[in-house]
């Protein structure tokens, strides 16, 4: 993503970045000298003016997703599209993946089309994007899975990681697997950490000290589960079984196994993480934790139909829906 932000503004305009952000939300008590500066830097930035909050409603809902390649994204695309027909708008996709993409061509067009509102999923925003969003385009705001550290400004839906952690974890433990293997996805994700959390929380409970050199953070897509699967399997102590932080990565590490002449699950137990359909075409069937990636999406349209209808009574909500754990064959006794 660009990495243009209120400071670059700011440092154009020759003011501070309180006062860009002022002038970006439409507050008063700012001269209207000051205030064309700060509006002309931000058009040098390929922004458009801000629109009055009373702008009449379009029934348009803008979502930003950093890929659309994965099972994972076109589920949440579909449970997006079917809720924001719920809520009576019309759902622009955008996918931030894209080699042309640039945030601050992008806050343009949304502001041109006089968006009512935006749902972000975004596995790479840091903060001062997400802010620059917020306040550039003044309409409501949901994310969608967030990553790092919650703006408690920002409404934000999501799943029980820790809880699917655990759950994974203490499946395996369950069957009678002591050494298991834990692939994150990248370490900078909130969802990755959490469903670390639960991993280590669930062998504790069962009075288990996990080996560290099981654990490794890749990248939540199939070469990155290969790569790394394959590294655990060729240590002199291999798992018995890998909890893998997501389906993508299981499948990699299925790969791995079956190049290396290894049977599931009689040779290696694997868990995923979201459900998505690739679990039921894998050979054999995935175990995994399902995210309610439907709910999730249908709350975060609901939450932006909300704050319109009442102006700041939802602003900072958090939504944590309920994880699964889908037992299926490629799990078993070690």
């Amino acid at each position: 993503m660009s990495r243009t932000t209120l400071a670059d503004v700011a440092a154009a305009a020759g003011v501070s970045v309180p006062t860009v952000s002022k002038v970006l939300s439409g507050k008063k008590h700012v001269s209207a000298a000051t205030r064309d500066k700060v509006l002309q830097a931000v058009r040098a930035f390929g922004y458009e003016a801000p629109r009055p909050p009373s702008t009449p409603r379009v029934g348009l809902v803008d979502l930003l997703i950093d890929g659309l390649g994965s099972p994972w994204a076109q589920v949440l695309v579909r449970g997006a599209e079917k809720a924001a027909a719920r809520w009576g708008f019309s759902l622009v996709v955008t996918s931030s993946a894209r080699p042309d993409f640039d945030l601050p061509r992008w806050i343009g067009m949304v502001r041109k089309r006089s968006t009512d509102g935006v749902v972000l999923v975004l596995s790479r925003a840091n903060q001062q994007e997400i802010t620059a969003i917020e306040e550039l385009l003044h309409v409501p705001l949901v994310l969608l899975d967030p990553v790092g550290q919650r703006d408690p400004r920002i409404s934000t839906v999501g799943a029980t990681n820790w809880l699917g952690g655990v759950m994974a974890t203490t499946h395996l433990l369950e069957l009678g697997h002591t050494r298991i293997g834990f692939i994150g996805g990248p370490l900078d994700t909130q969802c990755t950490l959490d469903r670390y959390e639960g991993y280590l929380a669930a062998h504790r409970t069962f009075g288990i000290d996990p080996d560290p050199e099981l654990t490794s953070y890749g990248d939540f897509l199939v070469h990155g589960g290969k790569r790394l699967g394959g590294a655990l399997l060729d240590r002199d102590d291999p798992p018995s079984a890998i909890f893998s932080g997501n389906d993508l990565q299981a499948a990699g590490v299925y790969q791995a196994a079956t190049e290396r002449g290894g049977r599931l699950p009689e040779d290696l137990s694997v868990v995923g993480f979201d459900d998505s359909p690739l679990c039921e075409m894998l050979s054999p069937p995935l175990t995994t934790v399902r995210q309610p990636l439907d709910d999730m999406a249908n709350e975060a349209v609901r939450l932006v139909s909300e704050e319109l209808t009442h102006p700041g009574g939802s602003a900072g909500t958090r939504i944590e829906l309920a994880t699964t754990l889908i037992v299926r064959a490629s799990t078993g006794a070690p």
